[in-house]
């Protein structure tokens, strides 16, 4: 798949980044960019926590079900379920990336960024082909995923996160923010709860920024497995209950193969933890 390059001064670069106080001079894509579709940004702190994960996931899933395309950074942690929720439910997706489109940062995403790419999604960087994943140049590609979408949401972030500088950077041009109310206790959900305080919309499920979007919502359809371990675990579970030793057991896997899966699974709401080694699926 071929990179390529669109001035600002082209009739084809997107009008919302002319919008912001300091525009890109070009971007460079890999893919399509969707056109005359609504666009959500979910976006979260890399250190994120089961709770944020779960529900990064679900919001992208249920929203790209509906319609819309999702939109983040594809950093480990929340943008990373972000894009996978989309992406394992046959929408669209756009990462946007701090470095040249020559690479894949970090290097444990290159599958899903195929993945996104195989799904009519896009890879877009203002950053010429070369250009390394500095610190610096996230701050500044937030300010374009911001711009891109019609309503950021952000789901988990420390006080001074990356993630409230794309809200803060929405903000600027006039699109809605939204944000998932988190523990008081966490210093994770600091900064959405900071938000819900200064008056963003708060995010109960996906239905909230459905409706925002002016989308209709509809009932909620099971995530299929995505391997054949899962497949065969749901099996196991079938209509009831198992436990953390019965189902290795049964299923011949390690308790690392297992962990892995399980977790994974229960992020992605496929299935249940009870406590005490009790997992039933959902």
């Amino acid at each position: 798949m071929q990179i390529y390059n669109i001035s600002s001064k082209n009739s084809a670069f997107p009008d919302v980044f002319r919008e912001l106080e300091k525009p890109p001079k070009s971007i460079n894509i890999l893919g399509e960019l969707p056109k005359d579709t609504k666009m959500v940004a979910i976006v979260g702190t890399r250190n994120s926590t089961p709770y944020g994960e779960r529900v990064a996931y679900q919001l992208a899933s249920e929203l790209a079900k509906a319609g819309a395309v999702i939109v983040s950074g594809l950093a480990i942690g929340i943008d990373g379920m972000a894009h996978l929720g989309a992406v394992e439910a046959g929408g669209r997706t756009i990462a946007i990336v701090a470095h040249g489109l020559d690479k894949v940062y970090p290097a444990r995403h290159r599958g899903l960024a195929r993945d996104i790419l195989a799904g009519g999604g896009a890879l877009i960087s203002e950053y010429d082909v070369g250009t390394p994943p500095e610190p610096f140049r996230f701050p500044e590609r937030n300010r374009l995923i911001g711009a891109l979408a019609d309503i950021t949401v952000v789901v988990e972030s420390a006080v001074q996160g990356g993630a409230l500088i794309t809200a803060r950077d929405a903000l600027k041009i006039g699109r809605q923010v939204m944000a998932v109310p988190g523990n008081i206790t966490s210093q994770f959900s600091v900064g959405p709860n900071n938000l819900i305080h200064e008056g963003a919309a708060p995010v109960r499920s996906a239905t909230d920024v459905i409706n925002a979007l002016g989308f209709i919502a509809h009932e909620a359809t099971p995530v299929p497995a995505r391997s054949p371990q899962e497949a065969q675990l749901l099996e196991l579970l079938g209509e009831g209950t198992g436990t953390t030793e019965d189902l290795i057991e049964r299923s011949g896997l390690s308790a690392a193969q297992f962990a892995n899966i399980i977790s994974l699974m229960e992020i992605t709401g496929k299935v249940r933890n009870l406590g005490a080694g009790q997992w039933v699926r959902r």
